[in-house]
């Protein structure tokens, strides 16, 4: 008899709620669920995939290591006891850090993982790890940790009560919103507008999102900081700084009126391609509107100055008086309150302790830039990378120089896998584990409640157990950090320190990711209960944002820090950028509604039709190089060279051209069938490893490129 299961989906951050129709282990329908108080039965085309992900032939479920070109099959036992001994013999033989680690952002969909990956982490005692963090929101995670104390403490437009909200490189009708959690964001736009308010996307591209807003602005790639320096200026200049309640606790106002005088309207107004008069407009109405938000994401991030971006998007709507107010930029009250916990055990985050060891690029929370990762295996010397275990992520695709890095790894001693696939990155590892997937383990969205426009909580219990091969992710890690443990020789307090005097560590290696949530959960501000939670399988609505400065505040002098140092020293830099010579054409990135960065396109209905993975130009660039529609173009830079279809589009601003990442299924090795037969090219062949050098983030936009008949 079927049987309805109420879920929220995993795929993106949107967290919308599922009705999922089940007939035993099959699934028979997906739709959304119109009683989810916070997605009101929204669903995208990702979420119906589900029953294909679950149901891929391709999809591992149970060890496999490699033997020449084969991959064998393992006991879980076994792949334990070979991952800790090759492990503990590089780490014996050569130090720590010499075994790495990379946590792909699937990571962070799944609560198991996040919070029993730590483990694995804290066994390996290396300094040398990475993450998808820098290759998308590191830049507003430093400015918060540097502007409010907490690296978690990240503040979301309040869409459901602004009247204006300006949006800068993203594009939220695609992404589904991007630190900005929202169910039905298409909706919560057209709200805005049909209560009387106005949304504004400044962008490259007219995107998807820009043309359900009400204006948009093109502006040139890598610019945004310009532009929003001189939106501060302008409010501080015409306006005077308006922090309302919060005027007594913000620090460096004159720093930062001193630091941005040289950013007049007229001084950016030629390298951004925006008049004077619009800048003072976007300005003024920050201020005027009776509410209004600034919002900006991966556009904004993945470029040379993605740090002062992140930075300057959280001053605008401070000085504008936007910060922590209704209609503004707010902060979520989540039921499972992982920054309030965190300020507690010492993880609100670190800056620049350390710095990489071949390129010297900052640290950011025990983490290196991932861009750094294919030279720090490659270069011979002290604290060489000769090992490394990933976690749900593919940085062969996902990371600048993916060809380097590909080729790097084949340079490793050991390289093990926690991945349901064998993809472009994991088919170079000795072994993979594969964790179960979606409706094998229970659900509850740790990260994303954090970033809501609005407060909710949902509980999503498995809907049928594990079969004997699986192995849930929270099981992988306990297992191998606990045999890491083991064959590692005790010195000094070793093994008793670290599960012993160490509770946190303790709690995970004992406990039930289940358990840990529910304690969380009765410790959070709203002292919710697993079991409540069971009894509302819709999930329950908590409210709308609230303001929580500066009671919130985690800097040491429990104020604002409105200049800091980093981000002012930087300033030098992006004036320089004003008289910058301007390329023939730049390369920036788009993200599809079908397509979940490299790991979604072995789905069949998600890539069927016409090619997604296309090289959009305005017409006029193409006369001028005798391009057509649907010509194959070869996309060039000194890093290297791609072959894809160019797609003419008159959305695109002059002198940018538009591909989207995650593509290039191509490479030997990849046991991925369909996706192989939808190869399309990577965007990172073509992207060299430079980062922004204040916050470590890869430059994936703003990238100079020549395109040419191929």
């Amino acid at each position: 008899m079927p049987e309805l299961h109420y879920r929220t989906c995993h795929l993106c951050e949107a967290m919308c709620g599922l009705e999922i129709t089940l007939d035993g282990h099959s699934i028979e329908r997906i739709a959304g669920d119109p009683h989810d108080p916070f997605s009101r039965g929204h669903i995208c085309p990702k979420a119906l995939a589900l029953a294909d992900l679950h149901e891929d032939p391709d999809r591992l479920k149970s060890p496999v290591f490699k033997k020449g070109e084969r991959w064998i099959s393992m006991s879980w036992n076994a792949a334990f006891d070979l991952v800790a001994e090759r492990v503990v013999d590089l780490q014996a033989r050569h130090g720590r850090d010499a075994v790495a680690t990379y946590t792909g952002n699937p990571a962070v969909h799944n609560y198991g993982s996040l919070l029993h990956g730590q483990l694995l982490r804290h066994a390996l005692g290396t300094r040398n790890n990475f993450s998808a963090t820098s290759l998308d929101q590191l830049p507003h995670m430093l400015a918060s940790y540097l502007m409010f104390g907490h690296q978690l403490r990240l503040p979301v437009p309040d869409i459901d009560r602004t009247q204006l909200l300006v949006i800068v490189g993203a594009n939220p009708a695609v992404s589904n919103g991007s630190l900005m959690t929202a169910g039905d964001i298409k909706a919560d736009l057209k709200g805005i507008r049909r209560r009387g308010g106005r949304v504004v996307v400044i962008d490259p591209r007219r995107t998807e999102t820009a043309r359900i807003a009400d204006r948009h602005i093109f502006i040139r790639p890598g610019t945004d900081a310009a532009l929003l320096a001189a939106i501060v200026r302008r409010i501080m200049t015409h306006h005077g700084a308006r922090f309302g309640r919060l005027a007594s606790f913000v620090d460096g106002v004159e720093t930062l009126a001193a630091a941005i005088a040289p950013f007049t309207a007229d001084a950016v107004s030629a390298a951004t391609g925006i008049d004077e008069a619009t800048i003072h407009t976007i300005a003024d109405d920050l201020v005027t509107a009776d509410s209004a938000v600034i919002y900006g994401r991966v556009g904004v991030c993945t470029q040379r100055f993605g740090g002062l971006c992140a930075w300057l998007l959280n001053v605008v709507n401070a000085v504008a008086g936007r910060l922590d107010e209704p209609g503004g930029s707010m902060f979520a009250t989540p039921a499972v309150d992982l920054a309030g916990l965190s300020r507690h055990i010492g993880l609100k985050g670190s800056y620049a302790t350390r710095f990489s060891r071949v390129y010297g690029w900052p640290e950011f929370s025990n983490e290196l830039p991932t861009p750094a990762l294919a030279e720090e295996i490659r270069t011979p010397g002290q604290g060489r990378i000769r090992g490394l275990i990933t976690s749900a992520g593919n940085p062969v695709l996902s990371s600048p120089g993916g060809h380097r890095l590909a080729d790097a790894l084949d340079d490793l001693d050991f390289m093990a896998s926690i991945d349901i696939y064998v993809n472009e990155t994991t088919s170079h590892a000795d072994v993979i584990l594969p964790p179960t997937f979606g409706l094998e383990h229970d659900h509850y969205d740790v990260v994303f409640h954090a970033l809501a426009v609005r407060n909710s909580a949902k509980y999503s219990p498995a809907a049928w157990p594990r079969s004997a091969e699986q192995r849930h992710d929270w099981e992988i890690y306990t297992a191998l950090a606990r045999r890491i443990e083991r064959a590692r020789p005790a010195t000094g307090l070793g093994r008793l320190r670290r599960w012993a005097i160490d509770p946190i560590f303790a709690l995970l290696g004992r406990a039930e990711p289940a358990h840990i949530i529910d304690l969380m959960l009765r410790g959070g501000p709203h002292r919710l209960s697993l079991s409540q939670l069971k009894s509302s399988p819709h999930g329950v609505a908590l409210g709308p944002l609230q303001s929580t400065l500066p009671g919130a505040l985690d800097t040491p002098s429990r104020r604002i820090a409105l200049a800091p140092t980093p981000f002012i020293e930087d300033l030098p830099r992006l004036v320089d950028r004003l008289s910058e010579p301007r390329p023939g054409l730049t390369l920036i990135g788009r993200r599809g509604l079908r397509s979940n960065n490299s790991w979604m396109h072995n789905v069949p209905r998600l890539v069927k039709g016409k090619s997604s993975c296309t090289l959009l130009m305005h017409p006029h660039d193409a006369v001028q190089r005798g391009l057509t529609d649907g010509q194959a173009v070869k996309v060039a830079t000194e890093s290297g060279e791609i072959v894809v279809p160019v797609e003419l589009d008159e959305n695109l601003m002059p002198g940018v051209v538009c591909l989207p990442h995650g593509w290039g299924h191509d490479r030997p090795g990849v046991k991925l069938r369909v996706a192989a037969d939808h190869a399309g090219a990577s965007s990172n062949d073509v992207i060299r490893p430079v980062v922004d050098p204040v916050s470590g983030t890869a430059c994936l936009n703003d990238v100079p490129v020549d395109v040419s008949a191929a």
